[in-house]
């Protein structure tokens, strides 16, 4: 059987933790920062839990 193959833009946005969640970035950070309040950037800036149901199919794209 051969060997399955990462995602690899998947294996840029996504870490795994030590009990195989995933930790994701928020999203909206890229651009358009003039008119976000500092309070709303540094929540955004927060690195968080993926939820259980997206987890699975990021499961699949990361089979290490």
């Amino acid at each position: 059987m051969p060997k399955l193959k990462t995602r690899k833009a998947a294996s840029k946005r996504y870490k795994v933790t030590g009990n195989n969640n995933f930790l994701r970035r928020h999203a909206y950070k890229g651009h358009l920062l003039m008119k976000k309040s500092n309070r709303q950037k540094r929540k955004l800036s927060q690195v968080i839990l993926v939820s259980e149901r997206d987890a699975k199919a990021i499961k699949l794209m990361l089979p290490y």
